[in-house]
């Protein structure tokens, strides 16, 4: 257990971010142990065969709980993922912090040798292997997994609204809560310096570091990456039959809205159920027009979330 003192200015530069190099460092980790990751179990089998654990990447990536190096996952900026710009940063860290970071790492390969002896061109390297491993491992779900970290981002930002920091952080995850001005993480290999008012903490939602988080800090900018929720749904198939609330609503809108269990993009819920995404917005305008869902802007994306309406048709239509 680790416990970090949070102050009333780093409180108040709470923000989230979404990062694709966060993703690739916890989707190796689930490749690494497929068995302590069961809902990611339809991911890896069938991306797994596609893959050669040898390289770079997966020596400075190890099974948890082990220390993973902090250089790894950069601070991101913001709530779009952007790969080329996570990988310029990391391109771009300083010699020393890489040294650091593999001196108290401690596994010595050949290629991480290598990289402690020449951190420009190791990281160079690493940078092409985490492209490769993005475009045949990640990027094909990509949308999908945006989707859910977007929801959980409207989610979140909700509860902070309503319920303030401590209702956050003490919802974010079984092993993290938040009292008296301190946030303990139950996590080893973090070391926690107090954050003062000079930096926030940046909380990084994850599809593939369920069931566990991940903290960076000791860095400049604290970092926490915990599950998203709705993770146990994401490689679920289309939503089937909605039953008989479709004689109320029709079947497209019955199954849409059975689809929208939490915040939801146009694209999520057109793979959730098989239909076109202009065959989702009809009804999705029809829906709105009813009161049945409302839609929120998040960045480039609309979100579509059930309203309490929907949630008492719901609850009293039979299955």
């Amino acid at each position: 257990m680790v416990a970090i003192g949070l102050s009333a200015g780093a409180v108040a530069r709470i923000r989230f971010a979404v990062s694709g190099l966060w993703e690739v460092v916890a989707a190796v980790r689930v490749l690494r142990d497929p068995g302590s990751h069961a809902v990611h179990l339809p991911w890896a089998r069938r991306t797994g065969p596609l893959l050669d654990p040898v390289g770079l990447l997966w020596d400075l990536i190890p099974r948890e709980p082990a220390y993973l190096p902090d250089f790894l996952t950069p601070p991101p900026a913001g709530l779009t993922a952007d790969l080329d710009a996570e990988l310029a940063v990391l391109r771009a860290t300083p010699p020393a912090v890489v040294r650091a970071d593999l001196d108290r790492y401690g596994v010595r390969t050949p290629r991480v040798r290598h990289l402690h002896a020449d951190p420009a061109a190791g990281l160079d390297r690493l940078a092409g292997e985490i492209a490769a491993f993005w475009r045949v491992a990640l990027a094909p779900d990509w949308p999908r997994i945006v989707a859910l970290l977007d929801a959980d981002v409207f989610t979140r930002a909700r509860r902070l609204a309503a319920d303030g920091a401590a209702g956050l952080l003490n919802d974010l995850h079984e092993r993290v809560s938040w009292t008296d001005g301190t946030l303990s993480v139950d996590k080893r290999h973090c070391t926690a310096p107090d954050v003062g008012d000079g930096s926030g903490l940046v909380l990084v939602p994850s599809a593939f570091v369920w069931p566990a988080v991940l903290g960076i800090f000791a860095g400049d900018v604290p970092q926490l990456a915990y599950p998203a929720r709705g993770v146990a749904t994401l490689w679920e198939p289309p939503t089937g039959d909605p039953g008989a609330l479709a004689a109320v609503l029709g079947r497209g809108r019955a199954r849409l809205l059975l689809a929208a269990d939490g915040p939801v993009s146009t694209t999520e819920l057109a793979r959730r159920t098989g239909m076109t995404a202009g065959g989702v917005s009809q009804h999705l305008a029809v829906l709105r027009a009813a009161g049945l869902v409302a839609a929120h802007r998040a960045g480039r994306t609309v979100l579509t979330v059930r309203t309490p309406l929907a949630e008492a048709l719901l609850a009293g239509a039979p299955g």
